[in-house]
């Protein structure tokens, strides 16, 4: 089976969980002879780990078989693009601003290695304020793939592809699947972005079928979104069991101990949560050191309540870290708390657990749909959070029990399995469109 797999991060070109799910679930899906071409805004000259048989695209390395020219002048498409009906609706797009991208695309030229082409649009593939029209050209890009590539079905992550999958199931006749990790409101609470929630909405009411990272996600997706439940199945992410940071031979302080958080640092997050619990926390013990790592808009706020509470001295903030700072992170922590408040699944417990961290977690995440030993806490209940965190700082026999428990939990959780159901979703899609040929 070959898919065409839309996704905006995958390793090392990532902020987040996406990224790395992604990575885990081409992985797996190779194991179950699914050949995957994962397409990308860009490789930006980094290193992409193309082991396990996926193919990777570039958006803005396509190089085109015919001009841009003949694909355009396939009057239906212009006229589906400056009516914004047909290839993907996005009413906040104008008229004028679609000639604009239509005259770029006819007009762009690059040299790579030495040779001329025409090629489609340029990405930065990053959140920036240009974000929407890299959005949209990347539909372009998608439609194209569509026409062009060799593939069984189409296979979308979140929001930031949808249009490219709409695109591209519009120009083969191929079936569509959307993966949603996360939604508009785990992400921006009741304040959504209009313009994130139509492109969403109008993604999964045009897709074949609908994967979700949790039971949690599938509700919102129907509560909010009015997609039938039949549509909707459930897929958990698993987790990378390689622990690689071992060799370095890292090993925890002794004197003092450390809880960390370890995400974006957002609203949806609840970063907030997290530093006022530690102020309680530290009232009753100085022993203890927290670290926040991580960056978002809601940072320098952090920083300046931080400092407020005049807890500077044993509250620390890392900043962004990469994969391997990540992973000496979990190796040097005694205790790691995901105080989300709204959290679609979260890989970041099952990371922790493979080096023995005990961990609290949100009862509003997915995860805790499969972790049912973890311990437990409502995002806002501050006081509570304080408790669970010295308890599990200074009852060290409890801190071992609930790593026990959790980590025999985990071994069921693969990539593999993951890969498995998701190939079942596509053959169902599949065998469903073959039954709606027959006469």
């Amino acid at each position: 089976m070959k898919v065409l797999m839309f996704g905006w991060e995958f390793p090392p070109f990532m902020s987040g969980g996406l990224g790395t799910a992604c990575q885990g679930i081409t992985r797996g899906l190779a194991g179950h002879d699914v050949r995957v071409s994962f397409v990308l805004p860009s490789r930006q000259k980094k290193d992409i780990d193309s082991a396990y048989g996926t193919r990777f695209i570039a958006a803005d390395e396509v190089v085109m078989t015919r001009s841009f020219e003949e694909v355009l002048n396939d009057q239906r498409i212009v006229e589906a693009l400056r009516t914004r009906e047909g290839f993907f609706i996005a009413p906040y797009f104008t008229s004028a601003y679609i000639d604009e991208i239509l005259e770029t695309f006819l007009e762009r030229k690059r040299t790579v290695r030495g040779t001329t082409f025409t090629s489609l649009l340029n990405f930065n593939g990053n959140y920036g304020k240009d974000l929407m029209r890299e959005v949209t050209e990347y539909a372009m890009v998608g439609r194209y793939l569509g026409a062009t590539e060799d593939f069984d079905i189409i296979h979308a992550h979140d929001w930031l592809t949808y249009l490219a999958g709409v695109a591209a199931r519009e120009a083969s006749g191929k079936k569509l699947v959307l993966h949603m990790h996360a939604t508009e409101f785990d992400r921006s609470g009741e304040n959504i972005n209009q313009d994130i929630y139509d492109i969403e909405r109008y993604g999964l009411e045009q897709a074949d079928h609908v994967m979700a990272v949790s039971y949690y996600t599938r509700q919102l997706l129907i509560s909010r979104y009015g997609i039938p439940p039949e549509k909707i199945s459930v897929v958990h992410n698993a987790v990378d069991k390689e622990k690689r940071i071992q060799q370095l031979g890292l090993k925890r302080n002794l004197k003092e101990k450390l809880v960390l958080f370890l995400g974006r640092v957002t609203m949806q997050k609840g970063p907030d949560y997290f530093l006022e619990a530690a102020n309680l926390v530290l009232k009753k013990n100085r022993n203890i050191r927290f670290a926040m790592a991580g960056s978002g808009d809601l940072l320098p706020t952090m920083i300046t309540r931080a400092a407020e509470l005049r807890i500077t001295d044993r509250f620390h903030f890392l900043g962004f870290l990469n994969r391997q700072e990540v992973e000496k992170m979990y190796a040097l922590s005694d205790l790691y708390v995901m105080p989300s408040v709204s959290e679609p699944f979260g890989i970041t417990p099952f990371e922790a657990l493979l080096y023995d961290v005990p961990i609290i977690i949100s009862r509003r995440s997915g995860v805790a749909e499969i972790l049912k030993d973890a311990v437990l806490i409502d995002f806002w209940d501050v006081n509570l959070l304080a408790e669970k965190i010295l308890d599990m700082i200074e009852k060290p026999q409890l801190a071992a029990a609930v790593v026990e428990k959790c980590q025999h939990e985990l071994k069921s959780i693969e990539w593999s399995n993951a890969a498995r159901r998701i190939r079942d979703v596509y053959e169902t899609v599949l065998s469903r469109s073959q039954e709606e040929r027959r006469p």
